[in-house]
């Protein structure tokens, strides 16, 4: 069952919506907007629908600071009717817009019409607590600063959030990132890992919590 989030601090909107979705879909509830990006920093949901007046975050901010950690559909269900309001929403990043009270089919219509469009979208950016790794711009970058990297570094980054908590020896990383490479030896992942590592500490990222030597095996990336 695919997963919403709704993001709203008004309780009877949030039972409305509950309500409605809840036939059809897993319903996740978040009345603090901080506290629902610091969940989406971890885990993904299928499309949200978000209130921008929110206590915590002003506006329709939410949305850009949402798209820093995902590329998720968003629809703003907001009381705000204002044509500049409209247009500021969808320049943060949200892909549709209802004004409050909106009709319930129609709501359902333009969710079940977003999930289509988003399903027939191939990804090309994988998004992980801050860090975006673009494949089509060939970017990887930190709460809005890229970090450079080589073409191997950016493949092997890639390759890694790929793949969370799968951990990957030194041989089956060079038969997947060098390929027909093979005079390439394994101690290449080692001396890539460290250059990996010590870029992203410099861009403020916490990689040491989360790119794990497995002592005997090899390397993962990790959510903890």
């Amino acid at each position: 069952m695919k997963k919403i989030m709704v993001i709203d601090n008004d309780q009877k909107t949030q039972n409305l919506l509950s309500s409605l979705l809840s036939p059809f879909y897993r319903c996740i509830q978040f009345r603090s907007a901080s506290d629902a990006i610091s969940f989406l920093s971890q885990k993904s949901v299928s499309l949200i629908t978000l209130e921008v007046d929110m206590p915590d975050i002003n506006g329709s901010s939410i949305c850009e600071e949402i798209r820093r950690v995902s590329n998720v559909p968003i629809i703003i269900l907001s009381n705000k009717s204002e044509k500049e309001d409209i247009v500021d929403g969808f320049k943060q990043g949200a892909d549709d817009y209802l004004i409050k009270p909106f009709n319930k089919n129609e709501l359902l219509v333009r969710i079940e019409a977003l999930l289509r469009r988003s399903s027939l979208v191939i990804s090309d950016s994988l998004f992980f607590q801050g860090l975006i790794w673009d494949e089509t711009s060939f970017n990887l970058s930190f709460n809005g600063k890229s970090i450079s990297m080589t073409p191997k570094e950016f493949a092997l980054v890639g390759h890694l959030l790929s793949n969370i908590n799968n951990v990957f020896s030194r041989e089956a990383l060079l038969q997947t990132i060098w390929s027909q490479e093979w005079k390439t030896e394994s101690r290449t992942i080692d001396s890539h890992i460290r250059n990996i590592r010590e870029k992203l500490r410099q861009s403020g990222f916490p990689v040491d919590r989360h790119l794990k030597t497995i002592w005997g095996v090899g390397y993962k990336w990790e959510t903890n």
